[in-house]
């Protein structure tokens, strides 16, 4: 069994170093819920040092709320907004060497197109239209919550599509991320996390899993993580390998 591990950086939590030797993709925040050019261009390029993947992680445009508040705008408004994120970071990515591998939203925008069909269109669409070449990969990925709109609308359109778990966030009974407000949506020690991922492939259907770099034990979660899962017999691997 293969999986990959992703993590969402350039958030300015400053543990992007620590975290980055034990995963295999980067989501790198786009500047308009976290992050700048300088922060970009910075976590673009510990990526390239430890090979890790690297990834737009675009999102509303919302950083008094850290991107995690929802908003509504058509789907044109989304289609651009998300593109305008990849191609900001495909800049940076260019001129450090390195391919845009994948997009995988943030926050509100990526929960709500979790079950809004017509916002992930949208979203995949910015994703297929992205211009590939020397900073995007002619394969780009999108990833997106297990089981939801996002996976159903990739799929839809023909571009290559990463079904996504959370070890470190609790879930509803429809498969959907409880609400960051209720007790028990963020599990917190990094024993559980481990156990938690362990179970998520054991279900099946996934291509990768995702740690929070904003988490309070992100560092430790990560190294215990991958640590547990090569002695479950799983393969650690990026989704471009």
């Amino acid at each position: 069994m293969k999986i990959d591990l992703n993590c969402d950086l350039g958030e300015g939590v400053g543990n992007d170093e620590a975290i980055m030797p034990h995963i295999t993709s980067a989501n790198i925040a786009c500047g308009f819920h976290a992050g700048d050019v300088n922060v970009m261009r910075e976590t673009v390029r510990l990526a390239k040092r430890f090979e890790v993947n690297v990834g737009a992680h675009p999102s509303w445009n919302d950083r008094e709320n850290f991107g995690r508040k929802e908003m509504n705008a058509s789907p044109d408004e989304v289609e651009k907004l998300v593109l305008e994120q990849i191609q900001i970071l495909a800049v940076i990515a260019k001129s450090e060497g390195v391919i845009l591998t994948h997009v995988k939203p943030h926050g509100a925008l990526y929960n709500q197109a979790a079950k809004d069909i017509e916002l992930a269109s949208a979203i995949a669409r910015a994703v297929k239209s992205a211009p590939k070449g020397d900073a995007i990969s002619v394969d780009l990925i999108l990833v997106g919550l297990a089981g939801s709109r996002s996976i159903e609308a990739g799929r839809g359109m023909g571009i290559r599509v990463a079904a996504e778990g959370f070890p470190d966030r609790g879930y509803n009974a429809d498969g959907s991320l409880m609400s960051r407000l209720l007790p028990g949506a963020l599990i917190e020690a990094p024993e559980e996390v481990a156990r938690h991922a362990v179970e998520l492939i054991k279900k099946g259907g996934m291509d990768t899993l995702c740690l929070h770099g904003d988490h309070p034990n992100a560092a430790e979660n990560a190294k215990l993580l991958r640590d547990v899962l090569i002695q479950n017999g799983v393969e650690i691997m990026g989704l471009k390998k």
